[in-house]
């Protein structure tokens, strides 16, 4: 039997023997008259009276296979006693379907094979889920099940999308010169950011590895030792309480490059961005890509990564505020808070009033909001709401000119400090436009965050904490502020948001070690300790560092967005629950006490 040619997907298979000579998604009406042998899982099975009908499915598609009665009465029975997920062999003669069967939603559609001969290859007892059923058991099932999850179509589809859009981004930046380099796995703990994932080691007990939280500080080593473009996919991994979208172990798409400013950085991603969304999508972006500061964006979305899909921008009330009678307002105002709204145009007959108290107590609840207020615009252009008897019709017209509000128009107002109004209207502005529909879930949106704060202030351990990580260089306008205010200081960082999640981050990185030593400073590092956590990168900067600079795509967010999903989970093999654990292998999981021993290693429940 022959071997392969280039089936529907364009692959290519060696020509060699093999255990079937088709795929499951190959064949045409061009193949009529060949005999073929495909291999693959039942889908489904029915018996018309006699003849016997199965879909066979392999990751290509599926195949319809006929046994008629007169295949000899041992076939025909093994036909019969098959179910789905048994493992087949079927050799026969491809055929057109009969006038009227044709199925135009299978691309083998025109064809069926008419069995010769069948071989069991393996049965499936008791499957507790169907890959092909209509009605997806909870993810938990899946997740404990996930080799059956796999075989969804849908799934299959989306792993193949994730390896295309790997596939592609090497291809475009070895076409740019990159280096592929691997950094280590067993590093150094450098307790920065998110907890580390610890290994200890067994040669020198009392010591431990700590497992990449990205490849940073080896990537800025590659830029010292004249790597000028580096390029890794590469695992990363932090101990942190997940959020639906985060996982324990994710992947990157990590580069550096020397002797660049922003520009050049933010240019080679966009211009990856139009390979992807060509290739996977058959979408022209324009560029360079929209971008916009921290700032604009916080003013404008209450968010550093906005979904620009739609509007509904954040208007500043605070001046109008001042002026009320309503002591919530008022109160707030004086005290140097903000009063913010959006305006959900349109909306005022989509919600009722246990609408908007339900959605009250899920913004206290969830955002720490103290409560929300709001206004709907009556047909007649008035403004209607329990507190507006604390207004004056001046006033109240003035709230309206501000939000340009129409008949039919739904204000909703919080009146807090900056960062709960930011979360608070942040929360309902991407609530209310998935509720009504302002955006088309296939449309993509690309655009980039600039000018991030250089440093964030932790009120629990009194001092600076790093935005983005300790090696961000500050914009070179901005050195002064590190001696007079940290807090004005804005970083050379830069964010690539997609429909409104970020994709990826990064910075030009300091490469002068005086600069590096102040920022440390600023962090609360005196100079030996850090000397003791990054005295290697200390050393290597004093050695002829380049300026230098890079990013990291999160590459299961890039396939979540790019394959439309919902939950992150679903784009990766093997995910771990929100737990951290994994319900198919029991990870993690206990180990014996001699493994222990050998590490020096008691389990504090041992000690008591």
């Amino acid at each position: 039997m022959g071997g392969w040619a280039v089936d529907h997907n364009d692959q290519v298979f060696e020509d060699r023997a093999l255990l079937r000579s088709h795929t499951c998604g190959e064949l045409r009406a061009s193949h009529e008259g060949q005999q073929v042998t495909l291999c693959g899982w039942v889908d489904s099975y029915r018996d018309h009276g006699g003849t016997i009908f199965v879909d066979l499915r392999d990751r290509y598609g599926k195949t319809q296979v006929v046994f008629d009665p007169d295949i000899g009465d041992a076939q025909l029975a093994l036909g019969r006693s098959l179910r789905s997920e048994d493992v087949i062999k079927v050799t026969g003669k491809v055929s057109h379907r009969p006038a009227g069967t044709v199925n135009p939603k299978l691309d083998t559609g025109e064809v069926e094979i008419r069995s010769t001969e069948v071989t069991l290859l393996n049965k499936c007892l008791n499957a507790p889920f169907a890959p092909g059923q209509q009605d997806l058991p909870g993810e938990d099932l899946r997740l404990r099940y996930r080799y059956l999850d796999l075989r969804r179509p849908a799934m299959q589809r989306t792993l193949v999308t994730r390896s295309r859009i790997i596939k592609t981004m090497r291809d475009y930046f070895d076409e740019n010169n990159f280096i592929d380099v691997e950094t280590p796995i067993l590093g150094r703990s450098t307790p920065e950011g998110a907890r580390d994932y610890l290994v200890p080691s067994r040669v020198n007990t009392g010591n431990f590895f700590a497992l990449p939280q990205s490849p940073q500080l080896y990537k800025q080593i590659l830029m010292i030792a004249g790597y000028d473009r580096y390029v890794q996919v590469a695992r990363c991994f932090r101990d942190e309480d997940l959020r639906a979208d985060r996982q324990p172990e994710f992947t990157q798409l990590d580069l550096e490059m020397s002797f660049v400013e922003m520009d050049d950085i933010i240019g080679m991603i966009d211009g990856l961005m139009v390979r992807l969304a060509k290739e996977l999508l058959d979408i022209d972006l324009k560029t360079p890509l929209p971008r916009m500061t921290y700032d604009e964006a916080m003013e404008r979305f209450g968010h550093d990564a906005p979904d620009l899909r739609y509007g509904m921008e954040l208007v500043d009330c605070t001046d109008l505020a001042a002026q009320a009678e309503f002591r919530v307002f008022r109160g707030v105002a004086d005290s140097g808070g903000r009063v913010r709204a959006i305006n959900a145009k349109g909306a005022a007959n989509n919600y009722s009033r246990k609408d908007i108290d339900l959605m009250t107590e899920w913004v206290q609840q969830d955002f720490g909001a103290k409560g929300l207020a709001w206004f709907k615009v009556d047909a007649d252009g008035k403004l209607s709401s329990p507190i507006a008897k604390n207004f004056s019709d001046e006033l109240l017209q003035k709230f309206k000119e501000r939000m340009a509000a129409e008949p039919g128009d739904f204000l909703l107002i919080s009146a807090d400090t900056w960062d709960v109004t930011c979360r608070v209207l942040n929360a309902l502005r991407r609530r209310l436009a998935a509720e009504l529909k302002l955006y088309d879930p296939s449309d993509m949106n690309f655009s980039w965050v600039v000018e991030f704060p250089m440093f964030d202030y932790d009120p629990e351990e009194k001092r600076w904490v790093a935005m983005h990580h300790p090696f961000t260089a500050p914009r070179p306008q901005d050195l002064p502020l590190l001696d007079t205010d940290p807090q004005a200081a804005r970083a050379v960082a830069y964010d690539l948001v997609i429909n409104g999640s970020e994709a990826g981050g990064g910075t030009i990185r300091i490469h002068d070690n005086q600069i590096q030593q102040k920022v440390f400073g600023l962090l609360g590092m005196d100079e030996e300790s850090a000397q003791e956590r990054f005295g290697f990168l200390l050393d290597a900067l004093r050695m002829g560092a380049p300026p230098h600079g890079g990013i990291a795509l999160g590459i299961d967010r890039i396939v979540m967005l790019f394959a439309q999903l919902e939950s992150i989970r679903d784009c990766i093999a093997f995910p771990k629950t929100q737990r951290a654990t994994d319900l198919m292998t029991g990870a993690p999981g206990t180990v014996e006490r001699r493994q222990l021993q050998e590490l020096g290693i008691r389990i504090a429940a041992e000690n008591k």
